[in-house]
């Protein structure tokens, strides 16, 4: 998998290096629309910066896949709540596009307790020539209008204006994780630790609670809600992740609140590998259907798993994304990288999975050839159109030179969001602060 390369920062200096970034300016969600054409990114400021695809010119045909900054805007501020005395953070959580449906775009996103429908639009025109109005937009005394004007358009710089259309709050008592647009494109659903709501997106001040599963007596909490999904094609189904790991298929027409699964897919537990840091790796951080809907992607700490909704006891496929950790898990749990929530994508066309890894590794899975490649997204490597070279992890004895041991790796630098163009061989990887967008080789 040769991969040509092209590197994009959100921040206002392209050069700025790592060690000045502040923390929030690291990326905390990425998202391509349903063309592939925008990329949105949102980070821990509560910022959302959106990339545009370059048009393809006759004389520079390989820039065709070059994204560059259409529009930046404050999406979330910090808050406060009075009644619990907690901070909300800014940091965006997730980020989902609505469908085009004329020139403007629209998108969701979501902080830990507010969801925001944006309309992001273009405009290079404004009036001219009011009646009631002075050219500096101060109203005229009628007594001194003589004459009538027709107001006029006259062109402009072309503008990209971001507006909140929509601000859906005050539904969640816990931290939202998920949000997932329904197929209806009327409805979508936000999900937090214990209960998942269905939002009409016309409507703000009421959403019907369609998972709950708080208990009664909080210390009988056993588990939490980690990820949610509606499938692409039906809408009346969706999936939940759980950090125990089992994933939950459920019908909104069997009833009005979906407490009771029409499948569980888990997978048993082999007692040979039984530990003390079972439960915490086996915690589903992402889930997602495939584009048919006839799958579910899954991931947790160290594998990708691929499940056919027909069969619920156990994946059809497990890929390992970096079983050398197993032996330090320890050091993982002390220093908290353990509970890091590394999210999966599909391609285009199903056949390949990508997740992320720490030192700035991302993997990727063939499911038809069984291959796999682990490839870096770093500034040392982020010339444009350099060629990625896959890297290998030594876990003992003897180590080759173009391989990096698994006691030199980098847990800080992780890749934990990433996205794959819904039609074409391009995607987005966040590493920290830095967006790195890698496309196909071209010649």
């Amino acid at each position: 998998m040769e991969e040509d390369i092209d590197t994009r920062k959100i921040n206002n200096s392209f050069l700025r290096d790592h060690s000045y970034a502040t923390e929030a300016d690291i990326i905390s969600t990425v998202e391509f629309n349903n063309t592939g054409e925008l990329l949105a990114t949102g980070d821990k400021g509560g910022r959302v910066v959106i990339f545009q695809r370059e048009q393809e010119s006759k004389n520079l045909p390989h820039r065709r896949g070059e994204y560059n900054v259409y529009s930046t805007f404050q999406s979330h501020e910090p808050e406060f709540d009075y009644l619990k005395s907690l901070e909300i953070e800014e940091k965006i959580n997730k980020i989902r596009w609505l469908p085009q449906q004329n020139a403007a775009y629209f998108l969701l996103s979501t902080n830990d307790k507010t969801v925001k429908l944006w309309k992001v639009s273009e405009r290079d025109k404004r009036p001219e020539g009011y009646n009631l109005k002075d050219e500096e937009g101060r109203l005229r005394d009628p007594c001194t209008i003589t004459t009538l004007r027709v107001p006029v358009l006259r062109p402009m710089d072309l503008m990209v204006e971001a507006t909140p259309r929509r601000v859906f709050s005050n539904a969640h008592t816990y931290h939202i994780n998920s949000i997932s647009v329904n197929s209806d494109y009327e409805t979508y659903m936000s999900a937090d630790d214990l209960r998942i709501n269905l939002w009409n997106l016309e409507i703000t001040n009421r959403s019907f609670n369609i998972v709950d599963i708080k208990p009664p007596n909080m210390e009988e909490l056993t588990e939490v809600i980690t990820a949610a999904e509606f499938h692409p094609h039906h809408c009346n189904t969706f999936v939940y992740s759980s950090s125990k790991g089992t994933i939950r298929l459920c019908d909104m027409r069997s009833s009005a609140l979906c407490d009771r699964h029409s499948k569980l897919f888990e997978e048993p537990e082999d007692p040979s590998n039984r530990s003390f840091f079972s439960e915490i790796i086996s915690s589903i951080s992402d889930v997602k259907f495939n584009h048919s809907g006839r799958y579910i992607m899954t991931r947790d700490y160290l594998t990708v798993k691929v499940w056919d909704l027909n069969m619920e006891n156990r994946p059809i496929e497990t890929y390992q994304v970096h079983d050398y950790l197993r032996s330090k898990l320890c050091s993982l749990y002390e220093n908290d990288c353990i509970f890091d929530k590394f999210e999966c994508v599909w391609n285009g066309s199903d056949s390949v999975i990508m997740t992320g890894s720490y030192n700035n590794f991302f993997r990727m899975f063939d499911r038809n050839t069984k291959r796999d490649v682990t490839l870096e997204a770093s500034r040392e490597n982020s010339k444009p159109r350099a060629i990625l070279k896959p890297r290998k992890v030594c876990v003992g004895g003897k180590r080759r030179k173009d391989e990096i041991s698994v006691d030199s790796l980098d847990f800080s630098k992780k890749i934990l969001h990433t996205a794959w163009h819904p039609s074409e061989n391009i995607i987005a990887v966040a590493a920290t602060n830095n967006l790195y967008i890698f496309q196909d080789k071209v010649n």
